[in-house]
C-alpha cells in the first residue's frame, strides 16, 4: 500500500494529482503529530486558566461573538456550530472535489495552529482511506468565514451526523459509524470552528480545475493546428522572431508548441494563396498565451492557499497568542476563480471562430464541410451549438467577486462570493471541453478535403486514433452522437503518455 505523509512539505499540483488519483493513502508525519498535539495540550491548559471569553473557544459565533459561554457547554456549542451551519443546497459536490476538500482540509490542520484534536484529524483521514465521501452541496458558501456551509456537511459524519457515500451507497452519519465500529467524535473546545472555518470547498474546485485546465489549454494548440491546416494557414505567424520581441511566457509557449506540431506537415510546406489569416488561426499564441499565463497565475495562487492555515482563531503557542484574524476570507481565490473562467472563456471564443471560417466554403473546402450541400446540411448546426455554449459562458463569466452581501448582522460586512465563482467556472471549462470537441470534429472532415496531402506525422496520429471513434461523414446523420463521441475522446485521451504527446507538462 503506498502513502503520501502528511508533513510541512509543500503540495504542488503534480503531487496532488499523484496522491487523489493514483489511490495513495494517507498518514501523519511524526512531526505533524508532534505539532497538533502541542497546540491541542496548549488549548486545553489555556481554557483552565483562563476564564476570559476567546472567540470562537468559550464564545458564540459571528455576530453572537460577545455571548459567552460556560465550560459544561462546550462540547455542545461546537456540535451545534456545525449541524447549525449545514445549510448546504444545489446539486451534490462531485466525489473527486469531496476527496480534494478531505485532503486540503486535513493538511491545513496539521500545521498545528488550530487546536483540532489528534483523534478528529485522524477520522477524517480515516474517511480519505477508506473512500468514505460526506454529502456536500454546491450552494450555501459565501466564501468570507471560509466555506462554512459546504464544510460543515463536510464534519458532520464526525459526530454521526449527515449522509455520505461509500463504495457508492448512501449511509447516514450514524450508519457509516456503525460499520466501521467507529467512535463518535466529542468536539472540544474551538474544533467546530476549525473544521468549518477554511478555503477548502474553493481550494478543491481550483485544483481540480487547473489540472482540467492545463490539460484543455493543450488540446487548445492542438485542435486549433488541425485546424488551422485545414484551412490551409500560415506558420509565420509561429515564428519565434515575432515572439521574442514581445515574450509573454505562454505567448512564447504557444507559438513554439504549434510549431512542433506542424513538423514534416505537407500542409503548411505547400505555396499559399492567402498570405494572412482571420485572428482567431493568427493570433493563437497570442490569445492562447494570455491564457496560459492566466492559469499560471492562479496556479500560484491555489497553492499558497492549499498550504496555508485558513481557520479562525489561530493558535500561536511559542508565542503564547490566540489570535482572531481573516484568514478564512476567500477573497485570492475569489479574483483568481473568476480570471480563470474569464481566461478559459477565450478558448472557447477563438475555437467558435475557427469552427465558423471552416464550414464557410474558402479556402478549397465545401460549403458545411459536406460533399452534396443542399441535399445534406452537413456541419451547419454544430457551429450553432458552440455559438450558444460560447455565449453562455461570457453570462458564467461575469465575475463573482464582484458581488457582496452583508450577512451575520452585519459583522461580516464583506464576503468574496468565491464559491460561486468556483462553481460557474467548473461550468465554463466543463463547457470548453464540449467546444473543443466539436472543433475536432469540423477539423478532422475538413482535414479530409485536404488529401491526398496530409499533415504532420504526429497530428496524422492524433487523426487516425480520433477517426477510429469518429469516421468521416459523407452525408446527414444524428451529429449528436458523434459530438459525444469526440468529447469522450478528448476526456479519454492521456496526455501524460510521452510516447504519443509531446510538450506537456503541468
Amino acid at each position: 500500500m503506498s502513502y503520501h505523509i502528511i508533513s510541512d512539505k509543500k503540495l504542488e499540483l503534480p503531487l496532488i494529482q499523484e496522491i487523489v488519483f493514483t489511490e495513495k493513502k494517507l498518514k501523519l508525519s511524526e512531526e505533524s503529530i508532534g505539532n497538533i498535539i502541542k497546540c491541542r495540550n496548549y488549548l486545553d491548559d489555556k481554557m483552565q486558566k483562563t476564564k476570559a471569553p476567546i472567540y470562537g473557544i468559550n464564545t458564540g459565533f459571528g455576530s453572537l461573538y460577545n455571548v459567552k459561554i460556560s465550560d459544561e457547554n462546550l462540547t455542545k456549542l461546537q456540535e451545534n456550530l456545525v449541524m447549525s451551519h449545514a445549510c448546504g443546497t444545489g446539486e451534490e459536490v462531485p466525489a473527486e472535489v469531496v476527496k480534494l476538500m478531505l485532503l486540503l482540509k486535513i493538511q491545513s490542520l496539521s500545521y498545528g495552529y488550530s487546536g483540532i484534536q489528534l483523534k478528529t484529524i485522524n477520522r477524517l483521514i480515516d474517511f480519505y482511506n477508506k473512500g468514505v465521501f460526506p454529502i456536500i452541496y454546491t450552494q450555501g458558501s459565501l466564501g468570507a468565514s471560509g466555506d462554512l456551509a459546504p464544510l460543515a456537511h463536510l464534519a458532520l459524519p464526525l459526530i454521526g451526523k449527515g449522509k455520505v457515500y461509500f463504495q457508492d451507497k448512501l449511509y447516514s452519519g450514524e450508519e457509516i459509524l456503525k460499520k466501521f465500529e467507529w467512535e463518535k467524535i466529542e468536539l472540544q473546545s474551538k474544533e467546530g470552528l476549525a473544521l468549518l472555518n477554511g478555503t477548502q470547498f474553493m481550494s478543491a474546485y481550483g485544483i481540480l480545475l487547473l489540472l482540467k485546465s492545463h490539460k484543455l489549454s493543450y488540446f487548445a494548440d492542438l485542435i486549433g493546428t488541425l485546424s488551422l491546416e485545414a484551412y490551409d494557414g500560415n506558420i509565420s505567424p509561429f515564428n519565434e522572431l515575432i515572439h521574442f520581441i514581445r515574450p509573454h511566457s505562454g505567448q512564447v509557449k504557444t507559438a513554439r508548441r504549434i510549431k512542433s506540431f506542424l513538423e514534416k506537415s505537407e500542409i503548411i510546406s505547400q505555396h499559399k494563396e492567402n498570405i494572412q489569416d482571420p485572428y482567431s488561426f493568427r493570433c493563437m499564441p497570442q490569445v492562447h498565451g494570455a491564457t496560459k499565463d492566466t492559469i499560471d497565475f492562479v496556479e500560484k495562487t491555489i497553492l499558497i492557499e492549499v498550504n496555508s492555515v485558513t481557520d479562525n482563531p489561530n493558535i500561536f503557542v511559542e508565542a503564547d497568542e490566540i489570535i482572531s484574524g481573516g484568514n478564512f476570507h476567500g477573497q485570492p481565490l475569489a479574483l483568481a476563480l473568476d480570471f480563470l473562467g474569464i481566461a478559459m472563456a477565450e478558448f472557447g471564443s477563438l475555437s467558435e471562430r475557427r469552427i465558423f471560417q471552416l464550414i464557410s466554403g474558402q479556402r478549397n473546402l465545401p460549403p458545411f464541410l459536406v460533399k452534396k450541400p443542399g441535399l445534406n446540411s452537413g456541419f451547419m448546426i454544430p457551429q450553432y451549438t458552440v455559438a450558444s455554449i460560447v455565449s453562455q459562458n461570457k453570462q458564467w463569466a461575469t465575475p463573482a467577486s464582484v458581488d457582496s452581501i452583508v450577512s451575520s448582522n452585519g459583522q461580516e460586512d464583506h464576503v468574496s462570493m468565491g464559491a460561486n465563482a468556483a462553481t460557474k467556472t467548473k461550468k465554463i471549462i466543463d463547457n470548453i471541453e464540449t467546444i473543443l470537441g466539436i472543433e475536432l470534429f469540423n477539423a478532422s472532415q475538413a482535414l479530409k478535403f485536404k488529401e491526398p496531402l496530409k499533415t504532420s506525422p504526429f497530428l496524422e496520429k492524433i487523426l487516425e486514433l480520433y477517426r477510429e471513434e469518429v469516421p468521416f461523414i459523407e452525408n446527414d446523420k444524428v451529429l449528436h452522437d458523434e459530438i459525444e463521441k469526440s468529447i469522450s475522446f478528448i476526456k479519454n485521451l492521456n496526455i501524460e503518455n510521452k510516447e504519443l504527446f509531446r510538450s506537456f507538462s503541468i
